[in-house]
């Protein structure tokens, strides 16, 4: 098994979850079945893979497990089936963060793409006006950071291949769901186009807003890191790097202005 995004680790497209190598620790994966989100959809009665995503939270190299604990930071991953669910692509239930018990904030959080597209889609609230909206796409070694409180989801942009990501949060993590299954999902909702590129149908539960799609920020200036290595290795290189995922207060200057 090759060094692999920092760890010793590889992507399983048939099981949908990570193997993990010598040294490196992490659970079983979490399966999401498609008939327990697909009120996510625009069409639930599509048909799509019985299984849409597999989900493993808390992965590491051993030597560092009381480093990460210190530090309060978390690594996981998530591993997408191939495939559309009818003209959507595949995509995540979507959440809010919890509050995070030691920080006061709800968390941000770091993507890093391993293989595929992916769109991060994520606006400021689940409110009749989202405010801001945002569908950032990304391509492998891409990072996407989702500011404190925001809402968001994960999408699969290419039909024909798997994705997969690893992501930092904070180790006090919990997901609110409620919130956005009342909207029936978020205010922009993905579908193919007859080119089988990734579109927008607003959500009618929600005022008109508008969506912002582009490429990912460079954060070397705002939050102080950049993709120039991967993301478990910045973090074995300086772990003070990644304060605020649990201390988001320190930047709490960016996060007025943010954008992802």
């Amino acid at each position: 098994m090759n060094e692999f995004k920092g760890l010793h680790i590889s992507i399983n497209n048939q099981t949908l979850s990570i193997e993990y190598g010598k040294d490196v620790f992490g659970p079983a994966a979490e399966w999401r079945k498609f008939n327990d989100i697909k009120h996510i959809y625009l069409n639930p009665n599509c048909e799509g893979p019985e299984i849409s995503y597999g989900i493993m939270m808390d992965i590491g190299k051993g030597i560092h497990r009381e480093l990460l604990s210190e530090h309060k930071i978390l690594f996981g991953a998530m591993v997408f089936a191939t495939g559309q669910v009818g003209n959507e692509p595949i995509k995540s239930q979507g959440h809010i963060h919890k509050t995070s018990i030691h920080s006061g904030w709800s968390p941000p959080e770091i993507y890093e793409i391993w293989q595929g597209t992916a769109i991060i889609y994520m606006q400021e609230v689940i409110a009749n006006h989202p405010g801001r909206c945002y569908a950032i796409e990304a391509k492998k070694g891409d990072f996407v950071v989702v500011p404190p409180g925001w809402a968001h989801c994960s999408i699969s942009a290419d039909a024909t291949t798997s994705l997969a990501f690893g992501a930092c949060c904070d180790r006090n993590y919990g997901f609110i769901y409620e919130p956005i299954k009342e909207k029936n999902g978020f205010a922009w909702i993905p579908y193919f186009d007859d080119n089988n590129k990734i579109a927008w149908k607003e959500n009618p539960t929600y005022t008109k807003s508008i969506l912002i799609s582009k490429s990912p920020e460079d954060y070397s200036t705002s939050l102080g890191f950049t993709n120039t290595k991967p993301l478990y290795s910045l973090f074995e290189d300086n772990p003070a790097i990644f304060e605020f995922v649990s201390n988001p207060a320190l930047k709490e200057s960016v996060w007025n202005s943010f954008i992802p």
